[in-house]
Formats: C-alpha cells, structure tokens, sequence
C-alpha cells in the first residue's frame, strides 16, 4: 500500500482574515451593547431607587418662581449633600410658563403653584401633572401704602388683582372679606370679576407680576399681591391691610406644591427631593423668608385626592 499523501504545511504566524474580522466584531457589539445599557440605566427613572440609594450622582431640574429667596440655597446644598442629586433652579416670572414647561421635558419638576392652581391648568389643557409633595399655604395679602385698613379705602380706588383665573377667584374673595365688594352667591374659587353684585372699589386685573409695581407705582390705591412678587418687590408686611386665613379647613386647595408629570409621580429621587423641602434646615430658612407661611407635611396620595376632588369642581364650574 502506498503511503498517504503527505498534506502541504500551514503557514506558521498567520490566520485566516475572517477569523480576525469575527472577532473584531465580537469585540465591537460587546462594547456597543454595555454602552446602551449605560446610557439606558442613567435614563430610566421610572423605577428610580434614588440617589442616594444608588449613589450615583443626579441632575434634577425644578421649575420656580422665587429663585432669590435664601432657602432654595440650603434647600440645593442639602439635595447634594444627603441625596447626591445636583438641583437646577429655573426661575419664572410668568405663571403660565411652568406647566407647559414641565410637561414638555423641558422641567423635571416645577415648585411654583397651588392644587387650585394645577387643577385649572390640568382640565383647561387636558393634562395630568401630579401633585408629589407639599410646601405650605401662603395667605393673599391686600396691600395699601397710604391706608393702615381696608375700611380706610376711599369708594371708587382701583384695586389690582391678579389676572389669572384661579388667583383672581381668590383675590375677589380677600375684597369680599375685607368688605370692599360682593360677589354672586357669596362667591366661589372659580369667581370672575363678572360675579361683581355691589363694589366699593373699582377691580383692575393685571399680570399677578405687575400688581405689586402698580401700587408701587401710585397707579392703584391697593393691591392683591402673591407671595413670591410681594417679596421680589420688597413690600413690607406693615403694608397689608386684609389678607385670607392660611390656617383654615378652607385653605386646602390652596397648599403649595411639587409637580410631576403623571408618569414620574412614583420616582423615588423625585419623592425624596419633595420630602426634602420638610427637612428641619430648610424650614429654618424658609419661615425666616416667609413668616406668614403655614407649612403643610401632607403626603403624596392625599394631595393627589385633594387634586382631583378640585379637577371635578372646576370641570363642572366651566360647563
């Protein structure tokens, strides 16, 4: 029998070309697929444990309307220092603003408004933003700076309110309370100025932002002003003639509050930064801000009842 046929020898040094590519691409989707699920783990916040928790650093930005105010210094200190969660505040001079940002993505939250307020805004614009924590209930002041009482109020001043429909509810009801006018069956948190029955003053709705530089300005004898704008504008409290009681039952819709979108309102970061608010720190800073305050600890699903008890209200008052 003949011997085999000797078989030619391979190559010593080299391999074949389309092993090396396979592996390249081995190596290529190996790194692709971790950096995906990098950048998926940083995105997903829907079951987010929390910053603290997880201990990998966030970036959280809240919508506001009083940026300057001292607390939300110590309040963003505190976020980095116990939560490891960087807080970016974006401040609003306009009302109308924050919603709509914070629905868009362009907010991770907004701090600004209360549930009366929210309520308005879900049912005029078919949203669903969610209350997620509190802050406290601010009294509307009436200012005058040449009368020391509403009752002083000469007949026919101009008073200017706020002109947006929720704020200006509540500033007919402060006039209604201070005796400078009456309102159609005693009035509602959805009164307009068109509720008027009898009037001692003549009502001049402008820009809730305007109303403080209007009295300021000499254009009006008195002025219904928010909180934050009566602070940015320096008004002294010794200036106020009337204001609602903050302590009421009443006072429920008028608790100030953290919003989410309806999506994000279990996100455990998002729940702690609004818990935050309550820490013993920035409660210091804040009463010292906002004296008149009445601070409100209500938990999520009650502020969320109290929504939409208040949603049902103002569908059925726009019918």
């Amino acid at each position: 029998m003949s011997a085999a046929p000797a078989l030619p020898e391979k190559p010593k040094g080299k391999r074949p070309i389309g092993w090396i590519i396979a592996a390249a691409v081995v190596v290529v989707a190996i790194v692709v697929a971790l950096i995906v699920g990098a950048v998926r783990s940083g995105n997903d916040t829907s079951n987010d444990s929390g910053a603290a928790a997880s201990g990998s650093p966030k970036t959280v930005t809240i919508g506001v309307a009083d940026k300057s105010l001292s607390y939300w210094s110590t309040y963003t200190k505190l976020a980095k220092s116990k939560l490891n969660v960087t807080v970016k505040l974006t401040n609003f001079a306009d009302y109308s603003l924050p919603n709509p940002a914070l629905k868009d993505g362009q907010l991770d939250l907004n701090q600004f408004q209360h549930i009366q307020y929210l309520a308005d805004y879900n049912v005029t614009s078919n949203d669903d933003l969610q209350p997620i924590g509190s802050t406290a209930v601010y009294p509307l002041p009436l200012y005058a700076t040449k009368y020391d009482e509403a009752s002083k109020i000469p007949d026919g001043a101009k008073i200017a309110i706020p002109n947006d429909s929720i704020n200006e509810a509540r500033a007919l009801l402060v006039l209604q309370g201070a005796k400078l006018l009456t309102l159609k069956d005693g009035g509602s948190a959805f009164s307009t100025t068109s509720d008027i029955v009898t009037k001692k003053v003549d009502v001049e709705p402008l820009e809730a932002s305007q109303t403080a530089n209007a009295l300021q300005q000499g254009s009006v004898a008195g002025a219904v002003v928010n909180n934050n704008f009566a602070t940015a504008a320096g008004l002294p409290s010794s200036d106020v003639v009337y204001q609602d009681d903050p302590s009421s039952a009443s006072a429920a819709p008028y608790v100030n509050i953290f919003a989410a979108r309806d999506e994000d309102k279990s996100n455990k970061t998002y729940l702690a930064l609004a818990k935050l608010f309550q820490d013993e720190s920035v409660q210091k800073v804040f009463l010292k801000d906002n004296p008149d305050a009445v601070v409100r600890d209500e938990s999520a699903s009650s502020l969320q009842d109290e929504l939409a008890k208040v949603e049902k209200d103002a569908k059925a008052a726009k019918q």
